[in-house]
C-alpha cells in the first residue's frame, strides 16, 4: 500500500447564498466544508519548504470566497466547484469534499460527499 500524505481541513465555516427556493437564497447561510487532500509528494520530500506543499491557509480563504461568489441552488454544485478548485493546485493527487448544510429539522445536517482523483 502506498504511503498517504494528506492535508485535511475539517469543517471550515463558509457563508453562501444557497438553496432551491428563492427565499432560501435571499440571505446567506453558514455551511461547513471539509476537504481531504492527497498529495503527490511525501512530507519528507518537502524539506520544510512551504513552496513545496499546499498552503492550507490560502486555500481556506479561497474556499470562503468561492462559496460567496454567486448564488447556487444545490450544495452538490458547490461541492463540485470546491473539488475543481482544490484539484487545480500543484501536487494534488486526489481530493474528497464533504459539504454540510444545516437546513432540515430534526437532523444534524444534510451532507454531500465527492471524491476526485487526478487522471494523468
Amino acid at each position: 500500500m502506498p504511503e498517504l500524505h494528506q492535508i485535511e481541513i475539517r469543517r471550515l465555516r463558509v457563508e453562501s447564498f444557497i438553496g432551491v427556493p428563492d427565499e432560501e437564497r435571499a440571505e446567506s447561510q453558514e455551511l461547513c466544508v471539509s476537504v481531504w487532500i492527497d498529495l503527490e509528494d511525501s512530507f519528507a520530500d518537502m524539506a520544510d519548504d512551504l513552496s513545496r506543499t499546499l498552503d492550507y491557509a490560502r486555500l481556506a480563504e479561497e474556499l470562503k470566497f468561492l462559496a460567496l461568489t454567486r448564488p447556487r441552488r444545490l450544495i452538490e454544485t458547490l461541492a463540485s466547484e470546491v473539488s475543481d478548485h482544490v484539484m487545480a493546485f500543484r501536487g494534488v493527487r486526489s481530493v474528497e469534499v464533504l459539504l454540510e448544510k444545516f437546513i432540515l429539522p430534526d437532523t444534524d445536517c444534510v451532507a454531500v460527499r465527492l471524491r476526485r482523483e487526478c487522471v494523468r
